[in-house]
């Protein structure tokens, strides 16, 4: 595509569209759930944000380097990331592989290779208008949950002077606290967090404690209903086992639910089969283009159009306010 052509790519780009039923929403009925796109649009520069497939040969390579990992095992996984559809069961085995025997996934060596592979991640920081995008709707309420390890939105939010919170579901106190509301700069990590071994988890029978909880499942699954989740850089977010077993599973009737997933449109055909498909899980599927470059403009400009709705409590406080100044000047 030459200069000319992405030019022109682009001015038909910026006068796309938006669902009203989505930019009309308030920011506070929003949640967002992060993915390995939004990592890749932010800091391209690390080739293992960009998919969960780039995630797992940066650690087996650096397992490799590591020697924390047999030469035939690392030959063998290599071929299972090229040859194997299902990478969060890959992603599984390397986990365990990389564990004691006796099941335990702590402590392990797969932290290591992540903490390699991610290291310095402040310093790769090249492109942040989606993470300003996503503390601007954080800061009016919306809540955020990610699949992803990393913790670029931490750096970069207090980079910018913000409380961040990094949780992850083992931590059930805290969970219920995100889950009302009360941790307005918190990000949930349903995999854990790279930094945190004990809260990194694959496979739902690491949270067997969550999901036998009647309280924590409750309060979780209420947001699904109540909540407009927004997919950002999502590809493998609705077949990730944990999410399904925190949301898809166990809430009844999808289909009457409102959410919405952003994607790029590279083929038509495979587009409208998932926008049909996704209806079934109460999910609009909207395309914010034909080129990965688009995602975070289209981000941007989205979040401006949430922005713009007035809130409810505004318009109640500014008829207090009205009210507070006439009897105020009847006083007077």
């Amino acid at each position: 595509m030459d200069s000319s052509e992405r030019t022109t790519n682009r001015s038909e780009q910026k006068s796309r569209k938006f669902l009203k039923s989505l930019i009309q929403k308030q920011p506070r009925d929003l949640l967002l759930v992060i993915g390995t796109g939004v990592s890749a649009a932010v800091a391209p520069g690390i080739p293992a944000l960009c998919s969960w497939r780039s995630c797992i040969e940066a650690v087996i390579e650096a397992a490799d380097q590591l020697e924390v990992l047999h030469p035939g095992d690392v030959a063998e996984f290599r071929k299972k990331v090229i040859k194997d559809k299902d990478l969060l069961v890959v992603a599984h085995d390397l986990i365990r592989k990389m564990s004691p025997r006796t099941g335990d996934t702590k402590p392990n060596f797969f932290q290591d290779c992540l903490m390699e592979v991610f290291d310095n991640l402040e310093q790769h920081i090249q492109n942040p208008v989606v993470l300003q995008s996503i503390l601007r709707l954080m800061g009016r309420g919306t809540m955020v949950l990610t699949t992803n390890y990393d913790n670029l939105l931490e750096i970069f939010g207090q980079q910018q002077g913000k409380p961040m919170a990094s949780l992850d579901l083992k931590d059930k106190d805290k969970v219920l606290q995100w889950a009302r509301g009360h941790i307005k700069y918190g990000v949930l990590h349903i995999h854990g967090l790279y930094t945190d071994p004990c809260g990194m988890v694959l496979d739902p029978s690491g949270y067997k404690d969550v999901t036998q909880d009647p309280e924590v499942m409750e309060i979780l699954q209420n947001l699904y209903r109540t909540k407009s989740f927004v997919f950002l850089g999502c590809g493998e977010t609705l077949r990730d086992q944990i999410f399904q077993a925190l949301f898809l599973y166990t809430v009844k009737n999808k289909v009457d639910l409102e959410h919405y997933m952003l994607v790029l449109k590279e083929n038509e055909d495979h587009f409208f089969k998932l926008q049909a498909d996704m209806l079934l899980h109460g999910i609009k599927v909207v395309s914010y283009g034909d080129c990965f470059e688009y995602f975070p403009e289209y981000v941007q400009d989205l979040t401006t159009q949430i922005c713009k709705q007035r809130s409810p409590d505004a318009d109640r406080v500014d008829s207090t306010t009205l009210l507070e100044m006439l009897t105020s000047a009847r006083i007077k």
